[in-house]
């Protein structure tokens, strides 16, 4: 075996020389940037897009990370619109009442309201540490945005900060992505495993989608609650003389027979691709809007004492 020893400066020079040309491919994902790539790039851009996902049960013809998926779909295309970088992904976004039954094997994965508030929190004043000024947190996943506003105001009044939540659109914010859907209304095509959800999995990760086991399916009350209540889509609330007037903590597999909500046979690649276009071009829009804010943090709410 030969001998170790350290490189000399001729033998160091000669092995730089051989790696000339060998540049970082561009991204605006931090995770494939070098440190000194995100200090640049924060010389001119305090701003950045903050990725939340999630990871839980949809209808059998979709993966567990539609949400997911969805959302990265329209970050990455919109991070280029607007020339801001962006964090990694994080996968398990707050989903409870997705995990379905003991043992039914669902796959679902959830932090509990507590630990989700926790990372948001740890997540913002790692970047508000670094030099970030302003953070827009971008979801698909409706429930996500259930559970923050208290820490996401807990961010702002201790540092300043700009923080953002931003819900990608579907479901009842469905008015920029409503002409890329055929479905009317009745069949929710903003919801659950439906016709937009299936065609963004599809677009995102074709080999993701089985449309082999997809059908259509609505939501009804939970049977518990009698006949007296009903229930047209996805929402917390349940219908009762006519108004949505109770919201009721359910489990979405008592509503939702096959956790699908809506039609996914009317669901197509290129609608997912579509929307997209749309969506990112939304974004990339609202965050432009941000860059010019003036917002400033002070030096010392910028230590993050509490990072151990």
């Amino acid at each position: 075996m030969a001998e170790k020893r350290e490189m000399t400066p001729e033998e160091e020079v000669a092995a730089k020389k051989s790696f000339e040309g060998m540049e970082r491919a561009k991204s605006y994902n931090i995770i494939d940037l070098g440190y000194d790539d995100v200090a640049e790039s924060l010389k001119k851009n305090d701003t950045i897009i903050v990725s939340m996902g999630s990871t839980e049960k949809h209808g059998a013809h979709c993966p567990l990370g539609t949400d997911s998926f969805t959302a990265m779909g329209v970050i990455e295309k919109a991070a280029v619109l607007c020339d801001t970088l962006y964090t990694p992904l994080l996968p398990v976004g707050y989903s409870p009442h997705h995990m379905g039954e003991v043992n039914q094997g669902t796959g679902t994965l959830t932090f509990s309201g507590d630990t989700y508030r926790a990372v948001v929190y740890d997540l913002a004043m790692s970047l508000i540490y670094h030099g970030f000024n302003k953070m827009v947190f971008v979801t698909h996943h409706g429930s996500n945005s259930k559970v923050i506003d208290d820490i996401l105001r807990k961010i702002r009044y201790e540092t300043g900060a700009f923080v953002g939540w931003y819900k990608t659109p579907t479901e009842r914010t469905f008015s920029i992505v409503e002409d890329i859907m055929e479905g009317p209304r009745s069949e929710t095509p903003g919801w659950h495993a439906g016709e937009l959800e299936t065609s963004t999995a599809w677009a995102y990760k074709p080999s993701s989608v089985a449309m082999a086991r997809a059908h259509q399916d609505r939501t009804h009350a939970p049977r518990y609650m009698g006949d007296k209540f009903t229930k047209h889509d996805g929402s917390g609330f349940v219908t009762f003389m006519g108004a949505e007037s109770m919201w009721v903590p359910m489990e979405h597999h008592e509503y939702s027979d096959s956790a699908i909500i809506g039609n996914p046979l009317r669901a197509a690649k290129e609608k997912g691709e579509k929307y997209f276009e749309v969506a990112s071009e939304a974004l990339a829009a609202l965050v432009e809007e941000v860059k010019k804010m003036d917002v400033k943090v002070d030096l010392e709410n910028r230590h993050f004492t509490s990072r151990a």
